[in-house]
């Protein structure tokens, strides 16, 4: 890793002014690992605020709730992006992530479908894996109803989110023509420098992101678990990976645009410099630009296999 993507804008620190000062406050504010419910109750709380959208519906998809973000009703062939939320596979749900599903519907003109997939640990694992797929498999046959192309539906999802998002690509490549990875965790042994480097004091500790693997309850080998066990990743869709070089989880990330990059797959890295973990739902520059970069991507998103 070049030094560039290690230094943020403050003297000695890796994070920028901005980044630190929100860090150090979110941290003084959120639980160590171990209690669900103030965890649960900590991520409950958020004052950001999404763009306007022409119309939000909350439905049922194949038994499991959605929010439909539709920027343009009445438009057609758009892409459709199955978008699944972060929260170490314990906490958070269609309102802590609806000011990003917004940003991102408005900015790339496609329908988001955001999936209150089932939490651990009264739902273990495979129970959010088997959520995701569920509503894949109902976006692609809605698609045309509304109003997007069944050729250019893509998965994406931030943290736990960017793992399901991952699983769902490698359990259902020819449903997908993209993937959008924001900060995933990649690999339940938890073993690249990264998580030692960041381990404490970047908001997203060492300790949290191994208590929500305990909690999430996964075969820690299985593939749909841990993607880079993945022995092969041949004939997956498009990616595009979003990191926080501050990260716990930024050399899994890493490694696994490499092997998909190794495998065929197109794949892109937007490597974030001076920021940490969970910084896309920020009010950070980088934050901003990642979105609108993401979004871009969304929209230019091309159809791929048969509808």
């Amino acid at each position: 890793m070049s030094e560039e993507f290690e230094r943020g804008d403050g003297v000695g620190d890796p994070l920028s002014p901005a980044a630190r000062l929100l860090c150090d406050a979110m941290t003084a504010g959120f639980p160590g690992p171990g209690d669900t419910a103030a965890l649960r109750a900590a991520a409950a709380v958020s004052d950001r605020r999404g763009p306007a959208v022409a119309s939000v519906s909350d439905a049922v998809a194949g038994g499991v709730p959605v929010r439909i973000y539709d920027p343009a009703p009445g438009a057609r062939e758009r892409p459709l992006v199955v978008f699944l939320h972060g929260g170490g596979w314990v906490m958070c749900g269609l309102d802590s992530h609806d000011a990003t599903c917004r940003t991102l519907a408005v900015a790339s003109g496609a329908v988001v479908v955001s999936v209150d997939y089932r939490l651990a640990p009264e739902h273990p694992w495979p129970a959010a894996v088997d959520d995701a797929l569920t509503v894949l498999l109902w976006a692609r046959q809605e698609a045309t109803a509304l109003g997007c192309d069944p050729g250019r539906v893509v998965v994406a999802g931030d943290s736990s989110g960017g793992n399901l998002a991952a699983v769902t690509a490698l359990r259902a490549p020819e449903l997908l023509a993209g993937q959008l990875l924001c900060y995933p965790p990649l690999d339940a042994s938890m073993s690249r420098a990264s998580v030692e480097t960041y381990a404490e004091g970047y908001f997203h500790t060492a300790a949290h992101m191994a208590w929500y693997w305990d909690e999430y309850g996964a075969d820690p080998r299985h593939p749909h678990a841990s993607p880079l066990c993945a022995p092969d990743l041949a004939g997956l869709p498009p990616a595009r990976l979003v990191l926080a070089a501050c990260d716990v989880l930024r050399d899994e990330g890493l490694a696994y645009a490499r092997r998909l990059a190794a495998a065929g797959v197109d794949c892109t890295v937007q490597l974030h410099p001076g920021v940490f973990h969970g910084f896309l739902g920020l009010p950070l520059p980088a934050a901003r630009d990642a979105l609108a970069e993401a979004a871009a991507w969304l929209a230019a998103t091309p159809r791929r296999g048969g509808a």
